[in-house]
């Protein structure tokens, strides 16, 4: 199976996928010409396994120079050690530290949560769920709402026990603290970024694992497509915050 581009980049990603956003993000951020290739959610994981030689069973898995680099981290680790201009780690041992511990830890106590609830909250919407899953697809699998609908509910509740009262009320008040975090690192600088004077990996791992809540017109979920009511209704108690509304700045000036 031939699937490495010979002289681009290839970006393997699901294309709702927050910690995909993040590596398209840089991708995009530093002008790298590249390839995206949405494999079936659920047939991406025996790709990725291929793609890295067993290593990464998730993407996103970005192709370059003959390797395959699995993770979003990994990515953006390789993308500013290749393209220089417009880095997104800080020039400093002190601030590039405390961006990768912000990346870290909004990888992983933010990143999963902001997945499982919009994911919990579509289950119980399966007709606003079959909409979104259909939206989300490669291809003509697209035109077969029901379909992806119900694959979309098994899938997610197997892979990440999405259908689970617990998990979801647990995602709440990750997410909640998750802002608490957000906040408290803006207010060290001036509000704008959480490290130094410029973008970096920390703003744009933030700010992408968090538009699956906060959803952008700049993000990649469409603001038209359906929402399911109690989704939106969290969404709207924490629209006042100041981290939600960083978020929303944050894209729209650097996406």
């Amino acid at each position: 199976m031939n699937v490495q581009s010979k002289d681009r980049p290839v970006l393997w990603q699901i294309d709702i996928s927050h910690y995909a956003e993040k590596a398209r993000w840089a991708l995009d951020y530093k002008e790298v010409d590249h390839v995206r290739r949405s494999p079936l959610p659920g047939t991406h994981i025996p790709i990725a396994l291929y793609l890295t030689r067993g290593a990464q069973p998730t993407i996103p898995v970005l192709q370059m120079d003959g390797r395959a680099i699995g993770d979003s981290t990994a990515i953006i680790a390789a993308l500013d050690a290749k393209y220089l201009d417009k880095p997104l780690y800080p020039s400093t041992p002190h601030d590039r530290e405390r961006a990768l511990e912000l990346e870290d830890w909004f990888d992983e106590n933010l990143g999963p949560h902001t997945r499982l609830l919009p994911f919990y909250e579509l289950i119980q919407e399966p007709e606003i769920f079959a909409e979104v899953a259909a939206a989300s697809v490669p291809g003509p699998l697209g035109k077969a709402k029901p379909v992806v609908g119900a694959y979309g509910r098994i899938y997610t509740s197997l892979r990440w026990g999405a259908n689970k009262d617990e998990e979801a009320a647990r995602a709440r008040q990750a997410i909640a603290a998750a802002f608490d975090k957000l906040e408290a690192e803006l207010a060290k600088g001036d509000g704008e970024f959480l490290v130094g004077d410029s973008l970096s990996v920390a703003d744009v791992t933030a700010a992408s694992l968090f538009y699956p809540i906060v959803v952008p017109p700049e993000g990649p979920l469409s603001p038209d497509l359906p929402r399911p009511p109690a989704l939106d209704e969290f969404r709207q108690s924490l629209s006042d915050r100041p981290g939600y509304r960083w978020v929303e700045e944050t894209f729209r000036r650097h996406r």
